[in-house]
C-alpha cells in the first residue's frame, strides 16, 4: 500500500503568493525524534536518486555525544554548533551542485530556521512517530549512542513543523521504501 502523506503537508505554503509558481527545493532535512527512521529513509531515498547523503549525527562532537551516552539531553547551546557545522555541510554540497538530504533531529523550529540560513529553499520531511514506537525502536537499536532513557526529552523538545512551507509529514511506521519514495516523488514536484 502506498504511502500517503498524513493529514496535511505544509507544501502547498511553498506555492509563492505574488506569482503562483512553486518553490523548488535544492536539500532536503529529514527530521524527526530519536528512531523515526532518518538514517533508514536517506539511505533509500539517495539510492533511488542519486542525491548526496550527510548523516547528522557523525558530526556530532565526542561532548555532546559522551553526554547522550550518558543520558543527559543536549541544550539549545550544545547544538548550536553541531548545527553550524551541518549548515556548512549543507552549504557546501548544494554550492557543488550536489543533491544534498541532511539527517538531522532538527526538533525545534528555530533548528530548522538555522539549516534554511544555509540553503533558504529547505525542504522538510517529517518522519512523525509515537513516543512509544520510538522508545520501542530505541531500545531495541544496537550500537547507538542515543539511549531510550532521552526518547521522553526529545519529544518535550519537539516542535512539529505544522505550519512551515516546503514540510512534508509523513508516517515514520510505514516501511522504508515507501517513505522514501514518497520523499522522492514530493521532491520531483518541487525541481530547481
Amino acid at each position: 500500500m502506498p504511502v500517503v502523506p498524513m493529514a496535511s503537508t505544509s507544501e502547498d505554503s511553498a506555492i509563492s503568493k505574488q506569482d503562483g509558481s512553486h518553490s523548488g527545493i535544492d536539500a532536503l532535512l529529514i527530521m524527526g525524534v530519536s528512531g523515526c527512521g532518518k538514517s533508514s529513509v536517506s539511505r533509500a531515498l539517495c539510492l533511488r536518486d542519486g542525491a548526496f547523503a550527510i548523516e547528522g549525527d557523525a558530526f556530532h562532537p565526542p561532548a555532546n555525544i559522551a553526554r547522550m551516552r550518558a543520558g543527559i539531553p543536549l541544550t539549545d547551546a550544545d547544538r548550536a554548533g553541531w548545527l553550524d557545522t551541518l549548515a556548512d555541510q549543507l552549504r557546501q554540497a548544494a554550492a557543488a551542485g550536489l543533491k544534498p538530504v541532511l539527517t538531522c533531529s532538527a526538533l525545534k523550529r528555530s533548528y530548522r530556521d538555522r539549516l534554511r540560513l544555509a540553503v533558504p529553499a529547505l525542504g522538510v520531511v517529517f518522519l512523525e512517530l509515537s513516543r512509544e514506537a520510538a522508545a520501542e525502536r530505541v531500545t531495541h537499536r544496537p550500537g547507538h549512542f542515543m539511549p531510550a532513557s532521552l526518547v521522553d526529552s526529545q519529544f518535550a523538545t519537539l516542535e512539529p513543523p505544522l505550519d512551515e512551507p516546503l514540510t512534508l509529514r509523513l508516517d515514520a511506521t510505514c516501511p522504508v521504501d515507501e517513505l522514501a519514495e514518497a520523499a522522492d516523488l514530493w521532491w520531483r514536484r518541487h525541481p530547481r
